[in-house]
């Protein structure tokens, strides 16, 4: 499945992956290697918590590595402003709130809710994919059903 970034976000998970990869493993091995000095390894809840450690970082370096085999890198130019789509900011009005929020559609891997980064397969995601301005759109959502009127689309 192809992945849409933009250039700087390409970057920035190139640069973390070849962290991980180095100083990541280096910090995890190490901490394996420490905590294996430390006796019978079947009681070792350091050990234990060192072999997690290191199987959650292989599992996100195996995630990024995964994600950008297929990376399309979308250019400002190429993003059209008509309607939503992914790489756009959508303005909307939330009634349910009574406020205005902006959001930012992108890939899965970028996703953050609390930085308002909302994936294109999330639920609010999915439903403001290919509006456009003045459009009042009702979604469900987890938290019930909401409606957004977009207001603006920008890049």
């Amino acid at each position: 499945m192809t992945v849409f970034l933009s250039k700087e976000s390409y970057e920035k998970f190139k640069s973390e992956l070849i962290y991980l990869k180095t100083e990541g493993r280096k910090a995890t091995g190490d901490a394996l290697a420490e905590a294996r000095e430390k006796g019978d390894l079947s009681e070792n809840a350091e050990y234990d918590a060192a072999k997690e450690d290191h199987a959650k970082l292989e599992k996100k370096i195996a995630a990024l590595e995964h994600a950008l085999l297929d990376v399309r890198i979308l250019e400002d130019h190429e993003i059209d402003t008509s309607t939503v789509t992914i790489l756009t900011k959508v303005k909307v009005f939330n009634e349910k709130l009574n406020k205005d929020i902006e959001y930012q559609i992108v890939s899965e891997i970028e996703s953050d809710f609390k930085e308002r980064r909302l994936s294109v397969t999330s639920p609010i995601g999915k439903g403001l994919l290919g509006k456009k301005v003045g459009d009042i759109v009702e979604i469900s959502t987890p938290a019930g059903m909401m409606k957004y009127k977009i207001l603006e689309i920008s890049k």
